[in-house]
């Protein structure tokens, strides 16, 4: 993820600066492109959340996963409501960096909500990220991994 994210900070739930070659590195990443007024959106963001917690919190260690929020929201302000209201405790690209419109052109994103599970590398493992989770839940992300090629001892 150094490559997708070079010379760039994330910010955290609670508006924290993040290095992203620091909170990525060894991980899968979910680049999740989503908006507080689309209701597809506000419909899967909980399950997204579950999903999360789930690999995350309570494990030891915790599943080498982070999601990446992309915003299409109309102001930092809506964007800021809608992580503070509904989403898990991952990142974020800020609101303004322009940065989000090469992303969305990169992974194809024509519609949201879309999480696109990447490897350290950027390459896509799966742009159907929603979908899994919707049929398979935590299972997939053992799918996941194995593509990734991070080998860690993680155990679902």
């Amino acid at each position: 993820m150094v490559d997708v994210f070079s010379g760039r900070l994330l910010v955290s739930k609670n508006g924290r600066s993040v290095d992203p070659e620091e909170a990525l590195q060894n991980k899968v990443v979910g680049l999740y492109f989503s908006a507080g007024w689309c209701s597809p959106c506000r419909d899967f963001t909980p399950i997204l959340c579950d999903f999360y917690k789930e690999l995350l919190e309570g494990k030891r260690p915790p599943a080498p996963f982070e999601v990446v929020f992309i915003s299409s929201d109309h102001s930092a302000e809506e964007m800021a409501g809608y992580m503070d209201a509904m989403h898990g405790n991952w990142l974020a690209l800020p609101f303004h960096d322009p940065y989000k419109h090469d992303l969305k052109k990169k992974y194809n994103i024509t519609a949201i909500p879309k999480l696109v599970i990447v490897k350290q590398t950027g390459e896509v493992i799966t742009d159907k990220g929603r979908k899994q989770i919707r049929d398979k839940g935590l299972s997939c992300f053992r799918n996941w991994l194995e593509v990734a090629e991070i080998f860690q001892n993680f155990s679902s």
